[in-house]
């Protein structure tokens, strides 16, 4: 007979609230990392910068793929993914304050190295981390309803997070140092992530299914359309908000003549509070509209709603315009981890195989291909307008700000829409079928109608 167990249900909540503990020290460092070294203390130049996250790209193509097959092929009472989480999460925090702690004995020209050693190992930790959360979240909830729900919830834990992480940094900063404001982060990070893990129920009997071989794993998922196509969607939107983020200061500072760290805490805390209560919206439009019109609506609506900061240099018309940039965020936070679901449940259903792990880590590869993106933005920047950092500012700094917050993520959007059309459901094309035949029904009742008239 086949062997069943009961598996404790994990509440949602419980769940969800470990995006706000992976989120807080990640987004510090991927906003601030620039903004620290570059422009606060222009140890290294922005073109150094593109090069280091250039380089951390490639890295992450590598290990990501290798996080999520030891996950998946993890044996242990506590399950596969709750190990890893307790294990990388110290030294996630451990890295991530380093990093924002670099050495006062440091030689000019080993600054550098120093960035390029700390970021790599604050960023592969991450990967960590975020491989084996994301690739709970298919196997503990299983109905879309479900899913939906709990990716709501867990999408305003990271917002709420990006609001700490991102949008108050600078104030914190401001008082207490970005080093102690690391530290501060990072123990918080510890205290939620550890929280969350102990409050998950893995199904155990999922480590009864035969192990996933790594190649035919990583072939499985090279060979699929569907990765490729959600893949580099989901690519494109993340560089379009990393360089926002990552530019709004610059965008403040060079034009919008503001040079207090209060007006980027409120343009970036405006944009991020309008995606927490839009998100709400977003479930209800999901429920009546189902997830892939929501999804690529969201995407069109955010490139829309950029190219107005390109125009006003007034900072209140600025931060209104934000409230669209919010809506549009929202709607993707709120469906892109349930159109991702998709894809590893039909990977399961065809092999018989549960390798959420090696999907969530590829998946995440390709999410990292945004780094590239970011990169050729910083490049650019350079070339073009000849910024370099806080001390060489360029003939042009306005100019560059905008290109880095409006121009590129504008263009990065509007790729981002055009690949989500590619992606299609037999779920969807089933919805369709059965409307037609309504449709048609309706039809056929009319004509006759009108003959019997």
């Amino acid at each position: 007979m086949e062997k069943t167990t009961q598996v404790k249900k994990t509440n949602p909540l419980r769940y969800a609230i470990g995006m706000f503990g992976t989120s807080i020290p990640i987004n510090m460092f991927k906003t601030y990392a620039l903004v620290f070294y570059v422009q606060k203390l222009s140890l290294i130049t922005a073109s150094q910068f593109a090069i280091i996250t250039a380089a951390y790209t490639f890295l992450d193509a590598i290990d990501n793929p290798i996080y999520g097959f030891l996950s998946d092929r993890t044996r242990t009472p506590f399950g596969r993914r709750r190990p890893w989480l307790v294990i990388g999460t110290p030294l996630l925090v451990l890295c991530f304050v380093m990093f924002f702690n670099p050495p006062a004995a440091l030689a000019p020209g080993s600054v550098f190295w120093y960035v390029l050693i700390m970021y790599m190992l604050t960023g592969t930790l991450d990967s960590l981390i975020s491989s084996n959360y994301g690739s709970l979240f298919p196997e503990l909830f299983k109905t879309e309803e479900e899913r939906a729900k709990t990716n709501a919830i867990r999408q305003v834990f990271q917002l709420v997070a990006m609001v700490i992480s991102i949008a108050l940094t600078p104030m914190v900063a401001d008082k207490l140092g970005y080093n102690k404001t690391a530290l501060v982060y990072g123990v918080l990070a510890i205290v939620v992530i550890l929280f969350m893990t102990f409050g998950t129920h893995e199904d155990l009997s999922l480590q009864d299914k035969p192990k996933p071989p790594l190649f035919g794993s990583i072939k499985a998922v090279i060979i699929n359309p569907k990765f490729w196509k959600y893949g580099f969607t989901n690519a494109a939107f993340a560089a379009a908000i990393s360089l926002v983020q990552t530019g709004v200061p610059l965008y403040i500072l060079y034009f919008l003549k503001r040079e207090d760290g209060i007006s980027t805490t409120i343009m970036l805390g405006v944009s991020i509070l309008s995606a927490i209560i839009f998100i709400p919206v977003w479930f209800k439009i999901i429920k009546k509209t189902t997830v892939m019109p929501a999804w690529r609506s969201a995407f069109a609506i955010l490139a829309v709603g950029l190219i107005p900061l390109f125009f006003t240099s007034n900072f209140v018309a600025a931060v209104c315009m934000t409230v669209i940039l919010g809506f549009g965020m929202g709607g993707v936070q709120a469906s892109m981890d349930v159109v991702a679901a998709r894809i590893i449940d039909e990977d399961s259903r065809k092999y018989g195989l549960q390798r959420e792990g090696i999907y969530s880590s590829l998946l995440g590869v390709l999410n990292k291909v945004s780094g590239l993106f970011v990169s050729a933005g910083y490049l650019i920047a350079g070339k073009i307008f000849g910024y370099q950092n806080g001390d060489n500012p360029g003939p042009m700094p306005d100019l560059a700000s905008r290109f880095l917050v409006v121009i590129f993520p504008a263009i990065l959007m509007l790729l981002a829409f055009g690949f989500s059309f590619f992606l299609k459901f037999k779920e969807d094309e089933k919805k369709a079928e059965q409307a037609e035949p309504d449709f048609a029904q309706a039809e056929r009742e009319a004509e006759a109608s009108a003959e019997a008239e």
